[in-house]
């Protein structure tokens, strides 16, 4: 067994400056490299990226402005930060919706290599809404939830295709910064088009909730379906489907939804054990944390197997929490794997 610290970070900064710029000169040269490890020319021009921006996400383009400001102007950081037409990246993860007593909770777990992760909570007011998420790609959201208490959360889609589209954390940024309900997601969903396949689980106010098949090669799905893992209705690339055991973690959060006996506790508490949580961290997907957003409450709690750490619009604490991840030996992680 091979321990893993890791630091959580929690940062509050309505409007975006001094903050984020530190951030960013400290994540930079990793994403820089990212951004052109298929070289620069496989990624969008400044003139297409913010084009395409302003075509299909006009609303966020002021707040787009001031980053590529606060991160000094450069082209490269601003191709990167439109989110257009970024290069692959897959995660496993698995999330789901609970809607009887003690809900509205989205819960999810993120799975993914724990050196590619930036472990960075923001508090943030870009445009008019709160938002409260966990930051991927500087500015874009793994998960999150809005003030209006919208919540949102994303897997991998588990198809290889690729396309010309946004990568999906910043979508679950712009749901989030424009939207309020699962109504008025599914209409910015339907019309925006997508880099790669993912898959997103929403749940509103109201408990209403919806997962989002997305894809750059077909129509957007949208099935009335509480849990998302790694693949869109059906296994379309089964050796990562084997890999990451997509279809037991589905079976596994249906069986407790389905379950009368289920309470709100229980069903956050599978989050935290297997086959849902994961600890394959040497192979890209151990979960790294599990949250659990309570949308009534309009709040968030991050939880690991001995520990869990709370934030909320009225009492968002910054800070730091470490982790520890309990890594298996290569061979028990290739056994379960």
């Amino acid at each position: 067994m091979r321990m893993v610290p890791f630091t959580f970070r929690a940062i509050e900064e309505l409007e975006l400056g001094p903050l984020w710029a530190s951030v960013f000169r400290e994540r930079w040269p990793r994403y820089r490299a990212w951004f052109l490890r298929e070289g620069e020319a496989a990624r969008a021009s400044y003139a297409t990226s913010v084009r395409m921006l302003r075509t299909h996400m006009p609303e966020l383009v002021p707040a787009y402005e001031r980053v590529v400001e606060l991160a000094g102007g450069g082209d490269l950081a601003a191709r990167m930060l439109s989110g257009y037409r970024p290069p692959p990246y897959l995660a496993a993860c698995s999330q789901a919706a609970w809607t009887r007593a003690g809900g509205p909770i989205l819960a999810r777990n993120y799975d993914y290599a724990p050196s590619r992760f930036e472990g960075l909570i923001w508090s943030t007011r870009m445009l008019e809404r709160r938002v409260i998420g966990t930051s991927d790609c500087l500015w874009g959201l793994l998960d999150g939830m809005n003030d209006a208490g919208l919540a949102v959360s994303l897997t991998f889609g588990g198809r290889r295709v690729l396309g010309d589209g946004f990568g999906i954390p910043i979508v679950v940024r712009y749901l989030l910064e424009t939207c309020a309900t699962v109504g008025e997601a599914r209409s910015v969903l339907l019309r925006l088009p997508y880099a790669l396949a993912y898959n997103l689980t929403i749940l509103d106010a109201e408990g209403r909730y919806v997962t989002a098949y997305l894809a750059p090669d077909r129509e957007p799905i949208m099935r009335p379906f509480p849990v998302a893992t790694n693949h869109q209705g059906i296994v379309e690339w089964p050796e990562q489907a084997r890999a990451t055991r997509t279809i037991e973690r589905e079976q596994r959060l249906v069986e407790l939804l389905e379950d009368e006996r289920t309470d709100a506790e229980r069903f956050v508490g599978a989050f935290l054990r297997a086959p849902v949580f994961s600890t394959a961290y040497a192979h890209g997907f151990g979960t790294l944390y599990t949250a659990v957003y309570r949308v009534a409450e309009r709040a968030v709690e991050y939880r690991w197997p001995t520990s869990s750490w709370r934030q909320a619009f009225g009492a968002f604490t910054p800070g730091e929490h470490m982790e520890v991840l309990a890594e298996p030996s290569f061979a028990a992680a290739e056994a379960t794997a």
